[in-house]
């Protein structure tokens, strides 16, 4: 998983999500536009989260997840977790 470019700002943040209130298409492959990045920032709990279908990283508080732009990914609630996403262009 990258980092953020240095040379992003953040524009937009989601609504805080639940393993029970999240958008079912967060839990299938899909992607950001061109330009876009964000950043899976988990509150409570823990997430699966898929880059390709081949790289896969479990976040946490202390672990976030990098969205790259137009990168098939998918995420998967682990149990119980809260978590929001941060918008960058």
């Amino acid at each position: 998983m990258n980092s953020l470019p240095d040379h992003v700002q953040q524009y937009s943040t989601s609504p805080v999500f639940t393993e029970e209130t999240v958008p079912k298409g967060l839990l299938k492959n899909h992607n950001t536009k061109s330009g876009v990045w964000g950043l899976i920032c988990v509150s409570e709990g823990e997430l699966e989260y898929t880059i390709e279908d081949k790289e896969v990283h479990i976040l946490n508080p202390n672990k976030k997840g990098v969205v790259e732009p137009e990168i098939k990914h998918h995420i998967k609630p682990l149990g119980s977790v809260s978590f929001y996403i941060k918008f960058f262009k």
